[in-house]
């Protein structure tokens, strides 16, 4: 991962996004924390940090994640960005593994059909996908499997049971957001969902070599 040019050695850049995205804490919280280390930082600083290099240390992991089985669970939840609120696409399997996330304005077929596609360049395609009695997502999956050979089509199941799994797991994502009083664009919430979500899976152990180290050692060994 490329920090050139960076004034603030690597780790500490890494420990700083690990501190928000990982706990409830404030940009100025963080920045406290780091001067109390004797490392003075702005918390507009720690911002920039968060949304340049969240999305690529995610993007990283997904190279390093256990696989994900077959089966999988795909619900929304709700999210404020510029006081109006938007729709995260969530993912997990049926092992609780987290798949993917795509945040979007709007919750139509254009937009579930784009969440899939996402997960299935991750993931690869799945044999089954259970959702809500949404129309747009079962639209989008509809659609996907036009596409698809007839070996390769995804089942469609819609079980509110089944669907529980991934909707206790937003709580997770809810708890780490709420205090962050909404964001102020779609790109720094994207970015910092990218964060918070990466920070999850680690708790999860969804780290393919290093489950076994503690989270902030994985997290660290990302930026290598």
């Amino acid at each position: 991962m490329d920090f050139k040019w960076k004034h603030t050695d690597r780790m500490i850049i890494i420990m700083a996004i690990r501190w928000y995205v990982g706990y409830s804490l404030s940009y100025r919280q963080v920045e406290e924390l780091l001067a109390e280390r004797g490392i003075f930082v702005d918390h507009t600083t720690i911002h920039r940090w968060i949304v340049e290099y969240s999305p690529k240390l995610l993007k990283k992991f997904y190279k390093l994640r256990k696989r994900i089985c077959g089966s999988w669970r795909m619900d929304e939840t709700y999210i404020k960005v510029k006081g109006e609120w938007c729709y995260l696409y969530r993912a997990v399997d049926k092992h609780g593994q987290t798949i993917d996330i795509y945040l979007s304005k709007r919750r139509d077929t254009t937009n579930a059909k784009r969440f899939f596609q996402k997960c299935f360049r991750t993931s690869g395609i799945p044999e089954k996908v259970n959702i809500d009695k949404s129309g747009s997502n079962t639209a989008a999956l509809k659609a996907i499997n036009k596409d698809l050979k007839s070996e390769d089509k995804i089942l469609i199941r819609q079980n509110k049971y089944l669907n529980n799994l991934v909707e206790q797991d937003h709580r997770f994502i809810k708890k780490k957001v709420k205090p962050m009083l909404g964001f102020f664009s779609l790109k720094s919430a994207r970015a910092t969902l990218a964060g918070i979500e990466l920070h999850h899976m680690l708790r999860k152990g969804q780290f393919k070599f290093k489950s076994h180290l503690p989270i902030w050692e994985q997290f660290c060994s990302l930026a290598g």
